[in-house]
């Protein structure tokens, strides 16, 4: 529609017309603005995604790296525990870790040579020691301390549970044995330790040495030590250390509870450490045998010593008393001094003599325990006179001999 203004001139514009051309130009330039809102957001998103990705990643490797580290340590932890198990039993039965080190490290640093009877004690404790596990001093050289003290911690906790084991089995195995050695009136009960000790008739007399008047201490060799149970008064060396009792508690402890069954005669029986190691080796088709490695295979043992009789001796004692759980001293009877008398009758004999014993009584356990190994026992010279070497022998010098008249 036109309109004339004042001055003649029409004016054919239309003012709806105009606003509908700027509506359609403002509605195209909508969407481009729009498109780049949106792709800026799309950016942003997949920016900030890409940053949790990585995150997450990093994340995910130290959760990796510490969950790796904490196996790493709890293999460690293992070990050490596992190789603690020996100390009580091979090492000492009371003494510290760090008292047996600290006793070393003294006789470095001081020239003197004069010992007393107990630092002599804690340093064999010490060569012990680094003999069954041979890694210990080189493995403390190289730890910071913290790391030291946490090692010998472990092993103390490895030494200490080996040791609860080994009361809680011979609890019911001596009540079981006592009951068909002796059969007594008032049957040891393989649960309840009030039944034993001086409660108990059969008990009391396995713990005492017989003697009016006695007084239960550490000073008197009870009676389950002796062969038979019984001491003679004029030759108390007399079957010391071979009671029945004692030995089968040794055996079910470091054989198996089944070998414990079989202490009659000498030893002459078939080694069972090799029968032992054969076994696992055998096959059933393609399906090999397992076996289970008893204690002895485990730590190695293959002869009995001083330290695993006195060991042995103060657990079956301790399982024929009546008290519940593990202590040093049961009334009058100081079972530190116990295992100390022990090791010293086998370590510090009075001369020659009494040493020549000490060596028969401990291939006389060896034998009983592990069974009759002559190999072990032939000289260097009975060996070269046997057949297979005398027959390479007489080859050679036959062979000699020819060359000798061509």
């Amino acid at each position: 529609m036109s309109r004339t203004n004042s001055e003649g001139i029409t004016d054919t514009s239309n003012p709806q017309g105009k606003n509908n051309v700027e509506g359609m130009q403002n509605r195209q330039r909508e969407p481009s603005t729009t498109n780049a809102h949106s792709q800026q957001s799309m950016a942003q998103a997949a920016s900030v995604e890409a940053r949790q990705r990585r995150r997450i990643a990093q994340l995910e490797e130290k959760l990796e790296a510490l969950e790796s580290g904490r196996a790493v340590k709890e293999k460690q932890a293992n070990y050490f525990m596992a190789q603690g198990r020996a100390i009580r039993r091979i090492v000492t039965l009371f003494d510290n870790i760090e008292d047996l080190v600290a006793e070393n490290d003294r006789r470095h640093e001081d020239d003197n040579e004069d010992h007393t009877l107990d630092q002599d004690r804690l340093q064999i404790g010490y060569i012990t020691l680094t003999t069954t596990l041979p890694w210990i001093a080189k493995k403390a050289s190289d730890m910071e301390y913290d790391e030291y003290t946490h090692m010998l911690k472990l092993l103390r906790q490895g030494a200490d549970s080996a040791r609860g084991d080994d009361t809680s089995k011979l609890k019911a195995l001596v009540a079981e044995w006592v009951n068909q050695e002796f059969k007594p009136d008032s049957a040891l009960d393989s649960d309840d330790k009030h039944t034993r000790g001086f409660s108990n008739d059969t008990v009391r007399a396995g713990i005492r040495d017989h003697l009016e008047g006695f007084v239960v201490m550490d000073l008197s060799f009870p009676t389950y030590l002796y062969d038979k149970y019984a001491a003679n008064p004029d030759d108390l060396e007399e079957g010391l250390f071979k009671g029945k009792i004692l030995v089968q508690g040794y055996k079910a402890i470091f054989t198996s509870p089944s070998s414990a069954k079989d202490v009659e005669g000498d030893g002459d029986g078939a080694d069972i450490i090799q029968n032992n190691r054969r076994a696992r080796k055998s096959f059933i088709g393609l399906q090999a045998v397992k076996v289970k490695k008893h204690v002895a295979q485990i730590i190695n043992m293959r002869k009995v010593t001083p330290h695993l009789i006195a060991y042995i001796a103060c657990l079956v004692r301790f399982s024929l008393s009546l008290i519940t759980s593990w202590r040093s001293i049961d009334g009058d009877f100081d079972y530190v001094q116990f295992w100390c008398t022990i090791v010293d009758f086998f370590e510090r004999p009075p001369g020659r003599d009494a040493r020549c014993r000490v060596e028969r009584l401990l291939k006389w356990w060896s034998r009983k325990v592990f069974g009759r190994n002559h190999r072990s026992g032939l000289s260097e010279v009975a060996k070269a006179n046997m057949s297979v070497n005398a027959l390479a022998k007489q080859r050679a010098q036959c062979d000699d001999a020819a060359f000798d008249s061509a």
